[in-house]
């Protein structure tokens, strides 16, 4: 289990919160080198969404999104802007944030807000969003408190509202990253840990055409 890999908690905020503390502010830093990608994911992200949102009784509203580990803004410009009235943004690392004002340009102004904390000590406004985008980060905190945030995401959802996790997926078991203090988890544990937020899976996919040599990416919603 993650959890006893996680030495000292603390020391594992902390590492983390300073490795992207020296991470250029740019696509590239955001995604590690792989900014090429960018677009293959963007459009993926956007069909997996349009399954939500477009015309049906229980169809998914539009008016604010929420990015979760949102860095400069790459998904909250490319993919929520386009689609919602309204996105806030919530990232750990303030220079991120600063930066994305610039990187959004005229659209910052629907930015509702713009959060500096860890999702560890970050609480949704309840009833309040209808899509929480949470991408590239659950590696990020350990199993108790991804449970806790998800629970608080889903308290934080408007009617018909989804959470969507798009993240890496070790083969089997959890794979410890000391570079920038992230956990790697199979499918098998991020289905476990959802279940225990009491949130039902809704769809599940493998994101396609990613270099061979990254893990493997899924998508998921839930509510």
């Amino acid at each position: 289990m993650s959890e006893e890999m996680v030495e000292d908690e603390t020391q594992f905020y902390r590492k983390a919160k300073k490795y992207w503390k020296a991470v250029p502010a740019t696509v590239d830093g955001m995604l590690g080198g792989y900014g090429h990608i960018s677009s293959i994911d963007i459009n993926s992200s956007k069909r997996f969404l349009q399954k939500f949102i477009r015309d049906g009784p229980n169809k998914t509203g539009t008016s604010c999104a929420l990015d979760c580990g949102a860095g400069i803004g790459r998904i909250t410009k490319r993919l929520l802007l386009p689609i919602f009235k309204m996105v806030d943004m919530v990232d750990v690392t303030e220079d991120f944030l600063v930066k994305a004002k610039s990187y959004l340009g005229e659209e910052s102004k629907r930015i509702g807000n713009f959060f500096c904390t860890g999702l560890q000590d970050f609480t949704p406004e309840p009833n309040h969003y209808d899509v929480i985008w949470i991408q590239w980060v659950i590696g990020h905190l350990t199993d108790e408190h991804l449970v806790d945030f998800l629970k608080r995401c889903k308290t934080g959802l408007r009617p018909n509202g989804i959470i969507v996790i798009k993240d890496n997926m070790a083969h089997e078991g959890v794979i410890m990253d000391d570079v920038d203090s992230s956990l790697c988890r199979d499918l098998d544990l991020v289905r476990k840990l959802i279940r225990q937020a009491g949130l039902g899976l809704l769809c599940q996919e493998r994101q396609e055409n990613f270099p061979d040599e990254i893990y493997h990416v899924y998508t998921f919603a839930m509510r």
